[in-house]
C-alpha cells in the first residue's frame, strides 16, 4: 500500500520549482480574475440537488397546503365572530318585538339612510343581545383551525429539513469524491485554504440558505394563492386594489436584487481568499516569525479583511433595502384597502366582519411578498456559494481508470521509462525522450540540481501526473493500463515533507498496512529507530499527536513515516530525501535499516547528500529534465563529469564547514 507520505503539496515540489517562487498574490491567498455569475443556471442546478428527494418535497407541498389552507380560513371564520358580536350590540339597542326590516325603515325615515345601509348586512335580531354560545362555537373553530395549521406546519418543517440535509449530505459526499479524482495539478494552482473554504464555508452556507428559504418560499407561494382566492371570494373590487402593489413589488425586488448579486459573489470570493491567507500564515507560523514577516502578514490580513468587510457590507446593505421598501408598499396598500373597505361597509356592500377578514388577508398577502423579497439576500448568497462549489465539481479530473485494467502476472519491480516526455505547461517542456530501465532489486539514485526533474520522475511513476508522450511500464505492463490503486498498492513512498494525521503514533505507523498487529508496528518502529524515543513518551505508542505532529520533533516525524514504509513492505520503494531531517548518527542507522529494507526491492532514492547514495546500483544525474549521466559512484567519479562536479562541490563545502 502506498504510504501517505505522498501529500499533494509535497508531491508537487518539482512543479512548484519549475513555476518559480510564489508571488505576492500567492502569499496573499489571492486568486485569478472573477468569473461572471450565472445566477439562473447555478440556481437551477442547486434546485436539482433536491431532485432525489421528490417524494419528501411532495409531502412538504401537501402538508404546507393543509397548513396554509387552515391559516387562510382562520380570518374568514373569525369574521363571523365579529359579525355575531356586532349583531348582538345592534340587536340589544333595537326595540324588542320589531323586525329587522322595520328597524331599517325607521332609520331611513329619520334620515339615517347610511346607517340603515350599513346595518342591512348585519344579521341582528331586535331586542336580542349577543349569542355567546354561537360566538364561543366560532372561536373554538378558529382555535382548532390554527392548531391544525401549526401541527401540519411542524410536520412540514421536519420533512423540509430532512430533504435539505440529505441534499447537502450528498453534496458534501460528491465534493469529497471529486477531490479524490482531481489531478495533482489542480492543487498546485489552488491555495489550500481556498479549497477548504469551498468544502466547508460554502457548503455550510448553501445548507443554511436552503434551510431558511425552501420551506418559507413554499409557504409564501401557497399563502399568496390561498389569500388571493379568499380576497376575490369576499370582494373582487378590493382584491383588484390589493393586486396593484404586486407589479411594483416585483420591480423593486428585481432591481435591487440585480445590484446585490455581484456583491454576494465578491463576498464569498474574498472569504475564500482570507481563509487561504489565514491557513497559510497559521501553518507557516514559525517561518513567518523566523523571517520577521509578522507585520507584512498582518497588513495582508487587514487588506483581505477590509475587502471582505466592504463586499459583505455592500451585499447585505443593498439586499437589506428590499424588506423596508416592500413594507412601505405593503403599508400603502393596507391603507388603501382600509379606506375603500370602509366605504363599502358604509354602503352596505360588505359586512364589518368581511372587511375585518379582508384587511387581515391584505396583510397576509403583502407579508409573504415581503418575506420572499427579504429572502433574496439568502438566495443570492446561497447561489453564489453554490457556483463556487459547482466550479470545483466541474474541474477537469484525472484521466479515468481503464475499463479493463491490467496487472502484472507477478510484481517483481522491473520499471522501464520508454521515450517519456512530460511538461507541466505545454509551452515549457520539462522531460523529453527520457528512457530508463531498472531491474528488480536495483537501487537507483537520482541526483541533480533543484528543478532538474528528479521528483517529477517519481510523480510520473506514481501516476500523480500523466506522461505527455512515451510510456512507463511495470513488469512489462503499461502503468496507464493499470488502475491507480493497483499501481500504488505496491509502491511505498517517503518524502522529505512528512505527513501525519491526528491519532496515535501506532495508528500513524499502521496507516500503510491495514490490519497490522501491534507486534508488527513495534517491529517496524524498531527497524526505523522510532522505538527508542517512543518508549520515553508517557503513553508510548498510544501517544496522541495532531496532524502537525505536535509533541514530536521534525526528525522524529520523519522516522515515523519511514517506519510506515517498513511496515507496508512494498515491492517498490521511493525515498525522496527521506533522511534530510535526522541527525548524522541516526542517518547512519537508518541507512543500514534502509539497506535491509531495499533488499530484493526496486528502490528509487532522490538525494542531495551524495554520501548517502554511494552504494546505489545505478546513479542517474539529471539536468533540465534529461539524464545526462548514469553509472556507479566510482565510475561517475572517474568520468569527471556532472556527478563528479556535484560530489566535489559538496565535499568542498563539507570541508569548509569543518574548518
Amino acid at each position: 500500500m502506498t504510504t501517505p507520505g505522498q501529500k499533494p503539496r509535497s508531491a508537487s515540489q518539482e512543479a512548484a520549482a519549475r513555476r518559480g517562487p510564489a508571488g505576492p498574490g500567492r502569499f496573499m491567498g489571492g486568486q485569478g480574475a472573477e468569473k461572471s455569475m450565472d445566477f439562473k443556471g447555478s440556481g437551477r442546478r442547486l434546485l436539482g440537488t433536491l431532485r432525489p428527494e421528490r417524494r419528501l418535497l411532495y409531502g412538504v407541498l401537501a402538508l404546507g397546503a393543509v397548513s396554509i389552507g387552515c391559516a387562510v380560513a382562520g380570518p374568514y371564520v373569525l369574521g363571523h365572530a365579529t359579525d355575531l358580536i356586532f349583531a348582538g350590540v345592534v340587536g340589544a339597542q333595537a326595540p324588542a318585538g320589531a323586525t329587522k326590516q322595520q328597524v331599517l325603515e325607521g332609520l331611513r325615515a329619520k334620515g339615517e339612510g347610511g346607517v340603515a345601509d350599513m346595518l342591512s348586512t348585519v344579521p341582528f335580531t331586535p331586542g336580542q343581545g349577543m349569542d355567546f354560545d354561537a360566538i364561543g362555537t366560532v372561536l373554538l373553530w378558529v382555535l382548532a383551525i390554527y392548531v391544525v395549521s401549526a401541527v401540519f406546519g411542524i410536520l412540514q418543517g421536519r420533512l423540509a429539513t430532512t430533504a435539505i440535509q440529505r441534499a447537502v449530505f450528498r453534496l458534501r459526499a460528491d465534493v469529497e469524491a471529486k477531490i479524490s479524482r482531481l489531478p495533482l495539478s489542480y492543487f498546485d494552482r489552488q491555495p489550500r485554504g481556498e479549497v477548504l473554504s469551498r468544502v466547508t464555508n460554502d457548503i455550510d452556507n448553501i445548507g443554511q440558505s436552503m434551510q431558511q428559504t425552501t420551506g418559507q418560499v413554499v409557504n409564501s407561494l401557497l399563502t399568496i394563492v390561498g389569500v388571493l382566492g379568499m380576497m376575490f371570494w369576499i370582494s373582487p373590487l378590493l382584491a383588484v386594489i390589493a393586486l396593484i402593489s404586486v407589479p411594483l413589488s416585483v420591480v423593486v425586488a428585481a432591481r435591487v436584487g440585480k445590484r446585490a448579486q455581484p456583491q454576494f459573489v465578491a463576498q464569498w470570493k474574498t472569504t475564500g481568499a482570507l481563509n487561504a491567507h489565514i491557513e497559510e500564515m497559521y501553518t507557516g507560523h514559525t517561518l513567518v516569525k523566523t523571517f520577521g514577516r509578522q507585520k507584512e502578514a498582518a497588513e495582508i490580513f487587514a487588506r483581505e479583511n477590509e475587502a471582505l468587510y466592504d463586499s459583505a457590507f455592500r451585499a447585505q446593505f443593498i439586499s437589506g433595502i428590499i424588506q423596508p421598501a416592500m413594507m412601505l408598499i405593503g403599508n400603502l396598500n393596507y391603507v388603501l384597502v382600509a379606506v375603500v373597505g370602509g366605504l363599502r361597509v358604509a354602503s352596505g356592500a360588505l359586512s364589518i366582519g368581511d372587511v375585518q377578514a379582508f384587511i387581515q388577508y391584505s396583510r397576509q398577502f403583502s407579508q409573504p411578498l415581503t418575506q420572499v423579497a427579504s429572502m433574496a439576500n439568502l438566495v443570492q448568497s446561497g447561489v453564489a456559494s453554490a457556483e463556487r462549489v459547482f466550479e470545483l465539481l466541474d474541474a477537469p479530473e484525472q484521466t479515468p481508470e481503464p475499463a479493463m485494467p491490467e496487472r502484472p502476472a507477478e510484481l517483481a519491480g522491473r520499471v522501464a521509462f520508454e521515450d517519456v516526455a512530460f511538461s507541466y505547461e505545454p509551452e515549457k517542456p520539462l522531460i523529453e525522450s527520457l528512457s530508463l530501465k531498472v531491474e528488480p532489486g536495483q537501487t537507483v539514485a537520482i541526483v541533480g540540481p533543484t528543478g532538474a526533474g528528479k521528483t517529477t520522475l517519481v510523480n510520473l511513476l506514481m501516476r500523480f501526473y500523466e506522461v505527455s508522450g512515451g510510456r512507463i511500464t511495470l513488469d512489462g505492463v503499461d502503468i496507464a493500463a493499470m488502475s491507480r490503486e493497483e499501481l500504488r498498492s505496491g509502491i511505498g513512498m517517503v518524502l522529505q515533507d512528512t505527513w501525519l494525521f491526528g491519532g496515535t503514533i501506532a495508528d500513524n505507523i499502521a496507516y500503510g498496512a491495514a490490519g497490522a498487529t501491534r507486534e508488527q508496528v513495534v517491529e517496524a518502529a524498531k527497524a526505523a529507530h522510532v522505538d527508542r524515543f517512543v518508549r520515553t513518551l508517557p503513553d508510548g505508542y498510544d501517544t496522541v499527536i495532531d496532524d502537525e505532529g505536535t509533541g514530536v520533533s521534525t526528525g522524529e516525524k520523519q522516522l515515523i513515516t519511514i517506519a510506515r514504509a517498513f511496515l507496508a513492505q512494498p515491492s517498490i520503494l521511493v525515498l525522496d530525501e527521506a533522511t534530510s531531517s535526522v541527525d548524522t548518527r541516526t542517518e547512519v542507522l537508518i541507512q543500514k535499516a534502509m539497506a535491509r529494507l531495499r533488499t530484493g526491492r526496486t528502490s528509487f532514492v532522490i538525494a542531495h547528500r551524495l554520501s548517502t547514495i554511494r552504494d546505489a546500483d545505478v546513479i542517474l544525474v539529471m539536468e533540465n529534465g534529461s539524464i545526462v549521466e548514469q553509472g556507479s559512484h566510482d565510475g561517475l567519479i572517474a568520468a569527471e563529469g556532472a556527478y563528479a562536479r556535484l560530489y566535489q562541490a559538496q565535499f568542498a563545502e563539507a570541508v569548509a564547514e569543518v574548518d
